[in-house]
């Protein structure tokens, strides 16, 4: 029943979503919009999408922090299999590219499932990190729009919970779960669990999650980078704080894909933010049709063309199965 009830939910949301963006859609002069994306200059578009490649590359580089003592020591697998996901995020709803990257290296490394959660999770976590910490310095120090200072006391609350989940993790007990009867569903569901727990208490230290910090501001400057760099190629005046304010709002829901890639809400919210600072709106649109174009279709083409990889090839270099019962120091 519940699982029916949030089927519905999801549903009804991403409708009303729909709607939206229709209705928004409706308003814009598609003409000026066209204008403005003709007179982007291509050379500065390949370097965007240069930059968006290198920060994606540094997010592979951050799982792999974790993936290490767990026994999947190769970097470029790491790499392969977050383009993978990322691609196939890009052509499915619901972040389905992010459960598929725990699968692609779980069966290439020959890892148990449960380990590569954890350390997935703990990616997760710090890409969360990033955002939070980018939300509070630019809502402190620069002068963004009325609707986004109103979420000063939620960034504010936000870092504090996730200061203490990071605590919670250092100090936690990483002692290894008794062996126990997993003859039944259940009871194989709570070894699981209990194995994803040990292994994230036991990857969590303190030069592992400074690491993963400096990856992830380094990960959200290059997207500051290449969100503004191609506004630039279109020659659209936003300024470095008006950048700031689109990547925070068009990032605000990235637990949430309404649509595949999120196009369509995407632009509405850059345009949104963009015309709430005084810009134009419809050469906002173009700049974020733009940033999506060179941010989807390399990673898509390069997620895409990884994917069969994961499936059908098999990785004789992966670690033996005896490395794999969880965490090393």
């Amino acid at each position: 029943m519940k699982r029916h009830l949030g089927r519905v939910v999801h549903v009804v949301v991403t409708v009303g979503i729909l709607v939206l963006l229709v209705l928004f859609a409706r308003r814009v002069d598609w003409a000026a919009t066209w204008a403005a994306l003709r007179s982007a200059s291509p050379a500065m578009l390949l370097a965007a999408a240069a930059v968006n490649l290198v920060s994606l590359a540094l997010k592979g580089v951050r799982w792999w922090i974790f993936l290490r003592p767990v026994g999947v020591d190769s970097l470029p697998l790491a790499l392969r299999a977050t383009f993978a996901g990322a691609g196939l995020n890009n052509v499915l709803v619901a972040q389905g590219g992010e459960a598929a990257r725990v699968i692609f290296v779980s069966r290439a490394a020959r890892v148990s499932s449960a380990n590569v959660l954890a350390t997935f999770a703990l990616e997760r976590l710090f890409e969360l990190i990033g955002y939070i910490l980018m939300l509070l310095l630019g809502l402190w120090l620069l002068p963004l729009p009325d609707h986004m200072a109103s979420f000063r006391p939620y960034a504010l609350g936000a870092a504090v919970v996730l200061g203490a989940l990071l605590l919670y993790l250092l100090k936690r007990d990483v002692s290894a779960p008794a062996a126990q009867d997993i003859s039944r569903w259940h009871e194989r569901v709570r070894a699981y669990m209990r194995q994803f727990m040990h292994t994230l208490g036991g990857v969590s230290t303190g030069p592992r999650f400074a690491g993963a910090l400096a990856l992830s501001i380094g990960a959200w400057a290059l997207q500051v980078a290449t969100y503004h760099m191609t506004a630039r190629a279109v020659h659209f005046p936003i300024t470095f704080t008006g950048t700031v304010a689109a990547i925070l709002a068009v990032n605000i829901g990235f637990a949430f894909r309404a649509t595949p890639g999120n196009v369509g809400i995407f632009q509405f919210l850059y345009a949104f933010t963009a015309g709430a600072l005084g810009f134009d709106t419809n050469a906002a649109i173009a700049v974020a049709f733009l940033i999506q174009t060179q941010q989807i279709l390399p990673v898509t083409a390069i997620g895409i063309g990884l994917a069969p990889e994961f499936l059908f090839k098999r990785h004789p270099d992966n670690p033996a199965p005896g490395k794999q019962d969880g965490p090393s120091a």
